[in-house]
């Protein structure tokens, strides 16, 4: 059984921690849903990002970190995760694509559904999203992601495209970004998923 702490604790300083845990697979993910819907004391909805969607979509086998969004958030969670945390041996980050650019428009509505558990449903989060800011911070793994994306017709260009620039000008807001260069980054990549015309 687990043992929860009695008193709320700050969400980022709770769920980062310098020990070493191991890496996270698709059933730790399944356990992580049962166990954190039994927890809590309310309705809410999870939204899986990075790693977690790449696992339970099945083209990656592990990640080192579960990165979730709540919204909106269940009553109790933030008191139910240290344990569940340590019980499973995970590590859980507070992250989000709209941590990095602008929240796409009915972003809600376009991130797929994943399971209901208890009072808790849980989501992919929209996956142009996570797309678009995988594609902005450019990172090996983070492009192998949208790669894995678009081969499996989860995204495509022109969708890609058209949310870009319906966020562009949020993008004042997020002042490490800029326009022209995350604008050029996307092209960059998209062109370079394009199938090689034969000559």
């Amino acid at each position: 059984m687990l043992s929860l702490p009695s008193a709320a604790v700050r969400p980022r300083t709770l769920l980062r921690t310098a020990e070493m845990r191991t890496a996270t697979d698709p059933e730790k993910i399944r356990q992580f849903m049962k166990w954190l819907a039994r927890a809590v004391r309310g309705p809410g909805r999870i939204y899986f990002t990075g790693g977690g969607t790449a696992l339970l979509l099945g083209w990656r086998s592990t990640t080192p970190a579960l990165d979730i969004k709540f919204d909106p958030e269940p009553a109790g969670v933030f008191e139910a995760l240290p344990a569940i945390k340590d019980e499973l041996e995970i590590n859980i980050e507070l992250a989000a694509p709209d941590d990095f650019i602008p929240p796409l428009p009915n972003w809600k509505e376009r991130s797929p559904f994943i399971a209901t558990h208890g009072r808790v449903d849980f989501f992919h989060y929209d996956l142009n999203a996570q797309a678009l800011a995988k594609i902005e911070r450019g990172h090996a793994r983070d492009l192998m992601d949208v790669r894995q994306m678009i081969s499996r017709k989860l995204v495509d260009d022109a969708r890609l495209r058209e949310f870009f620039e319906a966020i562009r000008p949020g993008l004042i807001r997020y002042p490490a970004i800029d326009p022209d260069a995350f604008a050029h980054k996307l092209e960059e990549f998209l062109k370079a998923q394009q199938p090689e015309v034969p000559k």
